[in-house]
């Protein structure tokens, strides 16, 4: 019982804590990539897809924001894809001449529509980005910087969350987790490579593509994480900013959490090879510690803990009754975070709490829904704030 304690609580420290504080000591003594601005001609030629499922809402303001992006437009091409759209999305596209459009009335999922139009692509990089996610002007030209560097084949843009009201369960939690993963992220690419790219803001070496199995929930890093299974590096652009709306409630994050975390799952077995570190050395050990052990050890390690935790308050020992107590404390602020969410109460302390337990609640609903089969590759959008 208590080994099993220790090693859980161990896991816990190191997945959330250890981890970056072991890199963040490492990159002390790694000199940091260096990139040179180069000419317009020398920049490489980009196709710019954003896939789009009755968006209408926000779809003027993305078109606006992708013609405004900062690039030698004889060198980009702006790709819009509606497929499967039941509203004015096709028609608002296709009135934009500046726009390439692809439409069809077929819903069969993102990265159905999106491997369609990637068969047409002709230039050296292909940028993704969400419709709802809107790019700061240079996000392009900063990450086709990175392709100077023959060693890497994709770049991770950065993700911002936006939110006028701080206060929300929802807000402060999902923004204090991106914050969280852009600092690991930066500590990642230093010492080798980013752990995979989300898809509000990604690029990739066109020739790297490789078609993602249709049954994949979170294509965007399984694309990614393939490409630095080939060797490549995955390189980090935190000047590239994809910025979008929190989740328009926390029932609509925990639609998004739970997806994630059921394709999470789904990615640890198919990307299962990654974890042979003779094979792909650093890698490895920045995939198990980053990512494997968030979407399996960990949660399972909350539940040990508390358990074994439970059982060994009989021992009297002040380490448990302290550590338990903290545990209680813990779980009671995350009930407080729901109860005020529904209530509409500001008590920001409990947020955190909350977001942290509901994250990794989902996991589990997400192991379920894998196990039973009852998950959707197609869209299922979780809405976001107006």
């Amino acid at each position: 019982m208590t080994f099993l304690f220790i090693f859980s609580l161990l896991i816990l420290i190191y997945t959330y804590l250890g981890y970056g504080l072991l890199v963040k000591l490492v990159t002390i003594f790694i000199k940091k990539p260096k990139l040179i601005p180069q000419d317009s001609s020398e920049l490489p030629t980009i196709t710019h897809i954003v896939a789009c499922y009755n968006e209408e809402d926000i779809l003027l303001e993305k078109i606006e924001n992708s013609i405004a992006l900062n690039y030698p437009t004889d060198r980009l091409t702006t790709v819009f894809v509606t497929d499967g759209s039941t509203d004015n999305s096709a028609s608002m596209v296709a009135s934009n001449k500046r726009l390439v459009h692809y439409h069809s009335d077929q819903r069969a999922g993102k990265l159905a529509a999106v491997n369609r139009v990637i068969k047409e692509v002709e230039t050296d990089v292909i940028v993704f980005s969400d419709a709802n996610a809107f790019l700061n002007k240079d996000a392009l030209l900063n990450m086709a910087l990175h392709f100077q560097d023959l060693t890497v084949g994709a770049v991770a843009g950065e993700k911002k969350v936006l939110s006028e009201n701080k206060d929300d369960a929802a807000a402060a939690g999902e923004g204090l987790y991106w914050k969280y993963e852009s600092w690991l992220k930066k500590l990642d690419y230093h010492l080798y490579s980013v752990v995979g790219a989300a898809g509000e803001l990604f690029a990739i070496r066109t020739a790297l593509y490789e078609k993602p199995n249709g049954n994949l929930l979170i294509e965007d890093f399984i694309t990614s994480m393939t490409i630095a299974k080939k060797g490549f590096r995955v390189a980090y652009a935190p000047d590239a900013v994809a910025a979008e709306k929190s989740s328009a409630s926390i029932e609509d994050e925990n639609k998004r959490k739970i997806r994630i975390s059921a394709g999470g799952l789904q990615a640890v077995v198919h990307l299962r090879a990654l974890m042979n570190p003779f094979r792909y050395g650093i890698l490895s050990f920045q995939y198990v510690s980053h990512r494997v052990f968030r979407w399996t050890l960990a949660p399972l390690a909350l539940v040990v803990v508390f358990i074994t935790n439970l059982f060994l308050l009989q021992n009297e020992h002040p380490i448990y009754i302290l550590l338990f107590a903290g545990q209680l404390l813990f779980y009671s602020l995350s009930v407080l975070g729901y109860f005020f969410k529904k209530n509409k109460i500001k008590f920001k302390i409990a947020f955190i709490p909350f977001y942290f337990t509901f994250m990794n609640l989902s996991v589990f609903i997400g192991l379920f829904k894998l196990l039973s089969g009852n998950y959707n590759v197609s869209w299922d959008k979780a809405k976001r704030r107006e």
